[in-house]
């Protein structure tokens, strides 16, 4: 039983053994919460459970794939603040993927904290680092450990019957008892070891894909390489070199050695395919980074987050570092701060004249320039509220200088005044102040001072006017010292298109709100487009959403906003939009905008068809055929086994904004056929996104999230393809999918004489 229960790559050391046998540290919520409990790995060495001391009842359990990273020392606000009580090498925190919270955890000595984080970092890297067949081994023994209750390591027909019902599957005692003989090899009345792998295999048998396997395969068993070949194009409509993908994807996914040395690939090796990157419906060449990065700041959508301090409400919640570390993780480029004076002379950071709590703006800084290019090189725009005294103001300066020193930008990159914005590439790894500046940037490029320039009209004598009254009240609430670290993103005031043409500096950048933002698409929506291609603008959300709700960035970004502010904290449909845009060109939070976006002179309205070019709609048709082991409703009565239908969801222009709905299985979470076709027209695909949600249906209310995936459709693959869902919070749920084939039809091109 062994063989099944423990991970074949995991090497059992003296730390993992000790980490088994278990130990008890305090779990920490705050300075007046710590609590203790008696941590376990599992023999699975993929689960850790933890319990109660006084009650000795089970409290939670994770999975080794939920952490992201184990962080050692006083590395979270909450540690930090018992620094004088205990030491850094005995503390140590344990960060999940997604928005879950973090655990911080207390050992009893040095000794007990680093066999834990050693241990735990070791199995994070085989849980990262397992490849399609191992992940699927590892499914099996996950579900073995759920279901096997009294821990004898065998399975005994009740003990399946409650296993079916938490996989969703509500099968019949005949069929289950059928399934559960033909695997029981032994006839001993249980499964163990490898039979419970034999019994997993028949569940999970895919009868849509045997029969595509077999329409290319003449003789039923295997695909040849020409056979594989041959699906790669008709089906999959891979263009290049598909000997060698063919060779490659045999090499990678046929699990016997006798098939790959034949260069042929079994259905078990054509199932692992369709299952893998390569067969998922998004385009893996678009994962890495795969566009321009030379041309202006503003030809880019910039993946931007509002309050980024704040994990919860705006009213109350809670403001912490860690926004700013799971927004920067995520690829975000453009963060807010909202600085506030604090005591001792130090700003502090939260959301003024409201509840939340407070965070010095020095360790703002701090994480910033710690985590500001882990996830990507390209520059980070730090958004400042500046809500300080003149001395706090300088106090904010030096910080930045000293804290982030090479990483802040202070200067133009060639040193003279810009004509048009620098390029992603030109400013890696830096980081750039957005906020007031007292003058114009080339008055400070030409040496500080008052100078205006020289003017011969009226209409021009009247705005230097303006500029030098503009230019004193700004000297007396903005210190110099702060003034001088915005160079690229000057705020100012919005004040009509006209107007910030005739200044025509790239430099400066305005903010609206989503209410501003929606007249203007509304009353000029091709010059704020036109605006978009050679300024900056940043949108953020309506104070009224005190609950930190998101508005759509869809029609901001149909506008060419570059900018669009989200609540990160908060889960939805507007931040699943916001990841299937981002999660493109290596997640380094920059997406180049369609050529129609970049060029000054657009006629594009995203309202009015007519500006648009091109020959006609592109049709989207996607056969919904099946879906695979999809995740219960969270906190749904009794385990209910769920009723699921798909959603197709497009966003992008308002006349491409369109869903459909295919009708729902009864009963079936884990293998539900659907088999309906859905048809999309696209008139303007480059800004189009497609989301595929899952819901269980529910006649008296509404219908309950299942799971999502979404993607921008530039990056859709067409042919027979997975969809690896995602959860609610934008974390994965293997091995939760969808089964589709895509089709996309271009319209014709203009006749030929």
């Amino acid at each position: 039983m062994a063989s099944l229960l423990c991970n074949a790559r995991i090497q059992l050391t003296e730390t993992l053994e000790k980490m088994q046998q278990g130990t008890l540290m305090r779990k920490v919520k705050s300075k007046s919460w710590k609590k203790q409990r008696f941590f376990k790995l599992q023999d699975d060495c993929m689960t850790i459970w933890y319990q109660s001391k006084r009650t000795g009842k089970i409290e939670s359990a994770f999975s080794i794939s939920d952490v992201e990273t184990v962080r050692e020392g006083h590395q979270s606000e909450v540690l930090q603040s018992l620094a004088e009580e205990f030491p850094p090498e005995r503390c140590f925190t344990i960060v999940f993927y997604g928005r879950r919270g973090n655990l911080d955890l207390i050992a009893g000595t040095e000794e007990e904290a680093q066999c834990w984080v050693q241990g735990l970092r070791q199995l994070i890297e085989v849980a990262t680092s397992m490849d399609q067949r191992e992940r699927i081994d590892q499914w099996i023994r996950d579900w073995f450990q759920k279901a096997d209750k009294n821990k004898d390591g065998r399975m005994n027909f009740k003990e399946v019957q409650r296993l079916l019902k938490m996989m969703n599957v509500d099968m019949n005692e005949d069929h289950a008892l059928r399934l559960f003989q033909a695997a029981d090899k032994s006839e001993s009345g249980t499964l163990e070891g490898e039979e419970f792998v034999l019994f997993y295999k028949a569940l999970t048998e895919r009868e849509e894909v045997q029969s595509l396997f077999q329409e290319f395969s003449e003789d039923g068993k295997k695909l040849t390489l020409l056979e594989l070949v041959d699906f790669l194009r008709q089906e999959q409509l891979e263009e290049e070199g598909t000997e060698e993908l063919a060779m490659e994807l045999i090499d990678k996914y046929e699990p016997s050695e006798t098939a790959r040395a034949r260069h042929v690939l079994s259905a078990d090796g054509f199932l692992m395919y369709l299952c893998s990157p390569e067969g998922s419906i998004f385009n893996p060449q678009h994962r890495a980074l795969w566009q321009d990065m030379t041309q202006p700041l503003c030809h880019y959508f910039i993946s931007s987050s509002h309050n980024t301090y704040l994990i919860e409400d705006q009213i109350r919640g809670q403001s912490s570092i860690e926004g700013y570390i799971r927004a920067l993780k995520r690829g975000c480029r453009c963060l807010e701060v909202d600085c506030w004076d604090g005591p001792n002379g130090e700003p502090i950071v939260y959301h003024g004249h409201t509840f939340t709590s407070k965070i010095p703006f020095r360790e703002v800084v701090s994480t910033l320039g710690k985590y500001a290019f882990q996830a990507s090189d390209f520059p980070v725009i730090l958004s400042l509220e500046n809500h300080c005294s003149m001395e706090q103001q300088e106090v904010l300066a030096q910080q930045l200088k000293d804290i982030l020193g090479e990483q802040l930008l202070t200067a133009t990159t060639d040193g003279r005044v810009p004509t048009q914005l620098p390029s992603p590439e030109e400013l890696k790894h830096k980081i750039l102040l957005k906020g007031k500046k007292i003058g114009r940037l080339e008055d400070t490029l030409d040496g500080p001072g008052d100078e205006v320039p020289d003017v011969s009209d009226d209409d021009n004598g009247a705005e230097a006017e303006e500029e030098r009254r503009r230019m004193k009240k700004d000297r007396e609430s903005l210190a110099q010292a702060l003034s001088d670290c915005v160079v690229y993103c000057k705020n100012v005031s919005f004040r009509g298109f006209q107007e910030a043409r005739n200044h025509s500096r790239p430099s400066e950048i305005s903010s609206l709100s989503e209410a501003k933002a929606r007249k203007l698409i509304r009353d000029a929506g091709n010059e704020f487009v036109r605006h978009n291609t050679w300024q900056l603008t940043r949108i953020y959300p309506s104070g009224m959403r005190t609950d930190s709700s998101n508005y759509s960035p869809q029609e901001m970004w149909n506008a060419g906003c570059q900018i669009v502010a989200l609540n990160f904290q908060t889960a939805g449909m507007e931040m699943d939009l916001c990841d299937g845009l981002f999660n493109q060109n290596g997640h380094c939070g920059y997406v180049l905008k369609p050529p129609f976006m970049r060029d000054e002179g657009t006629l594009f309205n995203p309202s009015d068809p007519s500006t648009w070019q091109g020959p006609g709609p592109v049709t989207l048709t996607i056969q919904v055929i099946s879906g695979q082991q999809l995740p219960k409703v969270a906190n749904s009565k009794d385990g209910a086994i769920i009723d699921p239908l798909v959603r197709v969801e497009i966003h992008g222009v308002p006349a491409d904004q369109a869903h459909q709905e295919t009708k729902y299985i009864e009963n079936n979470g884990f293998n539900p056929h659907w088999d309906e076709t859905l048809q999309f027209q696209l008139h303007v695909p480059q800004l189009a996104l497609v989301r595929f949600v899952v819901e269980d249906y529910d006649k008296t209310s509404r219908n309950d999230f299942v799971g999502q995936f979404t993607l921008a459709f530039a990056n859709i693959k067409p042919g027979y393809r997975h969809i690896h869902l995602l959860s609610k919070d934008g974390t994965g749920i293997p091995p939760s999918s969808l089964f589709v084939h895509i089709r996309i039809t271009e319209p014709p091109g203009p006749e030929q004489d």
